[in-house]
């Protein structure tokens, strides 16, 4: 579109926007002199639309006509407005001047009916009346009364002009920046992150990298060595036997925190439905991965149909074990995970129904909770049993607060990990490669001393890790003296017994609730990240289904074409074989009871005597002679014509009747 059009289409938005505020104005009754202003202006957008559209080479004619008509009309009204206001200001002459220019421009715009609407049409003849009518009351009462001096148009005052539409550009196209970026209206633009593809690959690797240490060398390392330390909790029958001891009825402060954590999260039942949701996503995992395989069976069985039609010897493309030997090991790993996954689920279930009785007690109310653990008489704590249950008291507090540490050190290592972005420094890598070496392609493995370097930061959680190691061993060792200590001391007293028990089982279910916790959030998100493995290998199944069916039938395509023109060529040689046999056959056979045909004898026919030749004269009945005697020559009477000099002295026998016998040959003399 070249710019006289966008002009010319600017100009026309702008008038009919314009036409808008001039149409509130006259249904508000505003005064004349405002209505004229925005007339006027409404006519210069047209007028300017119309000279725009002219010179355009694609705004038709009979827009410009419209467009023109327009222009006149809103001169005409702001003129008749005009005049108005000029009554009420007793400017006579004036007025008479402004209602002729007035019907000047309605004729003018008139002359245009052709190309206008029966709408504005009507406006314009509606406009001409009343301004025909008034002009003449005005020229009337001028002659008459007012006897003023009515002015040329040439001496009229320019009306002034109220625009109220103007053209603006919005922000978004004149400064498209601004509106871009972390502030901006639109966030960051649409391809800010494209990054090569070899760059993709690179941030992908680090963080499989990043995670693969943070979980496997930082995080799961301090869980398993709590679980270890839980372990070795329960195998001491700590801490229910110094509840026990410390408080013999009622029940211990920390039992009652863990039943309250674990009724607001809604305890076993939260724990079921986690376990409905996972089986969900394990049978989702395994209809997709099903799919895949089954796409992969398809087109084996396919191809072994194609051998069996044509033959091995014929169908020589790859088998498909061979073609996708990549999927069929894709395949056959993420079966052992969905069995290993399975297995899993299957011991966290058992986990579950080992311990639900007794998570059925916490999640209950604390009447619950007192009914299932017993009371017991108040011991008699000697000095010994005092100093050994202070002891062990200050040692499980150790491990409270060890567990606490390490919970910390676990979200702020996930913190961590999470901030990690190396998109900034792999791209500032990644500009540096090309501008030092412009024609080298870029590829992962260019990254890797960035990946150890950065890798590094990670090096003091590990030794966090080694760290929380060695503390362990040290209070696991004093925790093992402090519980002999305190049995040793209390060796004899059964009295607590029932009741340790009891808030042991309690305390170990508390545990186990939240080790199935934490299970049940790692299959979940095993599931998870499964779901994008098995539906990519999905994807490769079925293109590499279709592209073996594409091959199967190119084949088997070429393979009917050489079949075909081979059986042509056979038939062909048979036929030509079949001819020739027959033939062969016609002519070896012979008729039973019939002699054999004897070859006819040749006759000649009788000629009669050729008339005698004249002397010295050759004629066709005489033949050609070679070396006849000259003896021949004087009894016919006849000299040797071919050569008279030289005549013929070699005698010869004489033939008889004057013709050449067959029998005798040729012979030259």
């Amino acid at each position: 579109m070249d710019m006289m059009t966008l002009e010319s289409l600017q100009q026309l938005l702008l008038a009919q926007a314009q036409e808008c505020f001039w149409s509130k104005a006259v249904k508000d009754g505003l005064k004349d002199s405002l209505i004229a202003k925005l007339a006027a202006k409404v006519s210069d957008f047209y007028d300017q639309a119309a000279e725009y559209g002219t010179k355009s080479d694609i705004v038709s004619t009979d827009w410009i006509h419209h467009m023109t008509a327009k222009h006149h009309h809103f001169a005409a009204a702001a003129q008749y407005r005009a005049s108005r206001d000029c009554l009420d200001k007793h400017r006579y002459g004036e007025e008479v001047a402004r209602l002729r220019d007035s019907l000047v421009c309605v004729n003018e715009a008139l002359k245009e009916s052709r190309w206008i609407n029966k709408i504005v049409l009507g406006d314009l003849n509606g406009l001409k009346s009343r301004v025909s009518e008034d002009l003449k009351r005005a020229e009337k009462d001028n002659d008459v009364i007012y006897l003023m001096p009515v002015p040329p148009k040439s001496e009229l005052k320019t009306l002034d002009r109220a625009g109220m539409a103007t053209p603006r550009t919005p922000t978004e196209v004149s400064d498209p920046a601004s509106t871009l970026g972390d502030k901006g209206a639109f966030g960051q633009p649409l391809f800010a992150k494209l990054v090569p593809y070899a760059v993709h690959i690179a941030v992908s690797i680090y963080q499989e990298r990043k995670d693969r240490l943070v979980n496997t060398c930082v995080i799961d390392e301090l869980e398993s060595m709590t679980n270890t330390l839980r372990d070795l909790l329960q195998s001491l029958n700590l801490p229910g036997s110094l509840q026990a001891l410390e408080k013999p009825l009622g029940l211990p402060p920390t039992l009652t925190s863990h039943a309250e954590e674990i009724r607001q999260q809604e305890g076993v039942h939260r724990l079921r439905r986690s376990m409905h949701e996972i089986s969900k996503l394990r049978a989702n995992d395994a209809t997709i991965y099903q799919e895949g395989v089954e796409l992969l069976q398809s087109e084996s069985a396919e191809d072994d149909r194609a051998k069996l039609k044509y033959g091995t010897d014929r169908w020589t493309r790859q088998p498909s074990r061979q073609a996708a030997e990549h999927l069929y090991k894709q395949a056959a790993e993420i079966n052992g995970y969905l069995e290993s996954a399975n297995s899993s689920d299957e011991l966290v279930k058992g986990k579950l129904k080992d311990c639900e009785s007794v998570l059925q007690v916490l999640c209950g109310t604390d009447r619950d909770l007192e009914e299932y653990v017993p009371s017991s008489r108040r011991a008699t704590m000697t000095p010994n049993v005092e100093r050994a249950a202070s002891a062990l008291r200050g040692q499980l507090n150790e491990v409270g607060r060890l567990e606490s540490r390490r919970k910390k050190i676990i979200e702020r290592v996930r913190d961590k990990a999470k901030a990690d972005d190396i998109n900034p420094a792999i791209l500032a890598e990644t500009a540096r490669l090309e501008r030092e070496f412009p024609m080298q392609k870029i590829e992962p493995a260019q990254f890797e001393n960035m990946f150890e370097d950065r890798l590094q930061r990670y090096d003091v959680d590990r030794q966090t890790v080694v760290d929380e190691k060695q503390e362990q061993e040290n209070i696991s060792s004093q925790l093992k003296e402090a519980n002999t200590a305190f049995a040793n001391a209390r060796r004899g007293d059964f009295s607590t017994k029932e009741r340790e028990q009891a808030l042991q089982r309690l305390e170990n279910a508390y545990f186990k609730y939240k080790e199935i916790v934490s299970n049940l959030n790692t299959g979940r998100k095993f599931y998870n990240d499964l779901a994008n493995i098995v539906t990519r290998f999905k994807d490769e199944c079925k293109n590499f289904a279709y592209q073996r069916r594409v091959e199967a039938a190119q084949f088997e395509n070429d393979l009917s074409n050489a079949l075909s023109s081979l059986n042509l060529t056979q038939t062909n040689n048979l036929q030509d074989q079949k001819q020739r046999e027959t033939l062969r056959s016609h002519y070896s056979e012979k008729a039973p009871g019939t002699a054999p045909l004897t070859a006819p004898t040749p006759t000649r026919a009788a000629v009669a005597s050729p008339p005698a030749p004249s002397p010295g004269v050759w004629s066709p009945e005489m033949g050609i002679n070679f070396g006849r005697p000259s003896q021949q020559a004087h009894i016919n009477g006849i000299e040797n014509v071919h050569n008279p000099a030289y005549p013929n002295t070699r005698s010869v026998p004489r033939m008889q009747g004057g013709q050449w016998d067959p029998s005798r040959g040729l012979k030259f003399s």
